[in-house]
């Protein structure tokens, strides 16, 4: 009954301010941009909050389950990515614009614009998909009789989470996401700074453990080297780290930002953040693995842990602030994309003299039309692949159709809208077919083909498209 009850409070909690701070919005600036007013503080809260959901909480805790020790390492690619932001973010801001694809559009044309906003809606959909799928997991889970058994069925638990997130996201806007988010980033680091050493009790410390493991049929589980080969890293940590590098959500927030130097400094204690966070969900998850025998209950290891191995309230603030995670960067990539429709197609080529009271109106329409296609998505998509899967792959699409093309805006004088319109069709094809054309298989060995996923060629294509296409076909002056 206490998770119930905590989960319910802090659901209502949220309505109750996304009405009061919907109130507060009246410009597209303030629904998209959050007036761009926030400080470095928020913004920490914020991008922290957004880049810990899923993937991290489910996709790489799940993968702890499966591996062990060695899944330490799968945060590398993200952490990285957000070092290398540390370079970008003020120079982002100064750009003073709504969307990533405004910044494409200026440098490359609406060709390339466009094409932009078609693999951000698309990479953001099978993103959103599986908060829907986890935020079911977690109702599923907190649902339970006397029994054990579940009161309601994980379509229902996921239909339930679609319908909170989309509505939650139509009312807040950016100005309210980014308090919450906030809030809800200084809870998560409390609630594991508490339950790992709970776990790390229950499972007896390393000995234990590793007597656990052992037991399994799992010693690799204690190992950190040799569990992964090289090509296991690259296709774990390079998606996130084109993802990250480009984010359309960590550039809506440096937007965001009061200036270019706030924007600097929110990323740079970003990048401790992140590493204490992704370290302390993965060693929770692979400390619970040892408890966790049932490979059923380990799909969701620490949504299971949460409810059965911590006291009653630490638990169920565990499995509220898992909630908070999902709901943090389900409705920040439910509000990117709206955004961008709204900014480069609506008010560019639709009605580019739309008032502000229509523009947040559409915006808001346009979360509720995009939160349902990302439903029907994650229906599909729930068949055939995993959390950690779908994270790598939606990644994958954002990262090898977008960032090349990005970063080559903000850095590279050469690069021409031929090279960033190639690159983006490229490494969208590349990312879709890798797996699926037969002829495309018969090229390569069959055991590289196997052990490489669609990260390694749709990058590469992809900044090869870039280059060859810029040398080749410069821009005029």
């Amino acid at each position: 009954m206490i998770y119930i009850i905590t989960l319910s409070l802090y659901l209502l909690t949220l309505i109750g301010l996304g009405i009061y701070k919907s109130r507060q919005i009246k410009t597209q600036s303030d629904f998209a941009v959050a007036g761009r007013s926030l400080s470095p503080g928020v913004l920490v809260g914020t991008m922290l909050a957004t880049w810990i959901g899923t993937g991290s909480i489910l996709g790489n805790a799940g993968k702890a389950y499966e591996t062990g020790f060695a899944a330490l390492m799968l945060p590398l690619g993200g952490i990285l990515g957000i070092i290398l932001l540390t370079k970008i973010a003020g120079k982002v801001r100064a750009y003073e614009k709504f969307t990533v694809p405004e910044i494409i559009g200026d440098r490359y044309g609406s060709v390339a614009r466009i094409l932009r906003v078609i693999a951000l809606v698309m990479a953001y959909m099978v993103i959103v998909s599986y908060q829907y799928n986890a935020g079911g997991a977690v109702l599923t889970t907190v649902l339970t009789d006397a029994n054990g058994d579940a009161l309601i069925s994980a379509q229902t638990g996921t239909i339930i989470a679609a319908i909170f997130i989309v509505a939650y996201t139509m009312l807040a806007g950016l100005v309210s996401v980014a308090y919450t988010d906030v809030a809800n980033g200084i809870l998560m680091t409390i609630v594991l700074v508490i339950a790992f050493p709970i776990f790390w009790i229950k499972a007896g410390g390393w000995s234990g453990m590793e007597m656990s493991f052992g037991e399994m049929g799992k010693p690799n589980h204690m190992q950190f080297f040799g569990v992964y080969s090289g090509l296991d890293i690259l296709n774990f940590c390079l998606p996130p780290f084109l993802l990250v590098l480009g984010d359309a959500n960590m550039y809506q927030r440096f937007f965001a930002s009061k200036d270019a130097k706030g924007a600097t400094q929110a990323t740079r204690i970003l990048v401790f953040a992140i590493v204490i966070i992704e370290l302390l969900i993965i060693a929770s998850a692979w400390v619970s693995s040892s408890l966790i025998p049932d490979a059923e209950n380990g799909r969701h290891v620490l949504i299971y842990a949460a409810h059965s191995f911590l006291p009653p309230f630490v638990g169920a603030v565990m499995m509220t602030t898992i909630v908070g995670i999902i709901i943090s960067t389900a409705d920040s990539y439910l509000l990117v994309p709206a955004t961008t429709l709204m900014r480069d197609i609506y008010q560019t080529y639709i009605n580019p003299n739309a008032n502000e009271k229509r523009v947040v109106l559409l915006s808001r329409l346009l979360v509720l039309g995009l939160g349902f296609l990302a439903y029907i998505v994650s229906i599909e998509f729930a068949k055939s692949a995993g959390f950690f899967e779908r994270a790598l792959y939606a990644y994958t699409i954002y990262g090898a159709a977008i960032t090349p093309a990005l970063v080559a805006a903000l850095f590279w004088k050469k690069a021409s809208s031929v090279g960033a319109v190639a690159s983006i069709i490229s490494g969208t094809t590349m990312t879709l077919l890798w797996k699926e054309v037969s002829w495309i298989k018969n090229i390569f060995p069959e055991q590289f083909y196997n052990s490489v996923d669609e990260v390694l060629p749709a990058i590469l294509i992809s900044v090869l498209a870039l280059i060859v296409g810029s040398l080749v076909f410069p821009d005029k002056k």
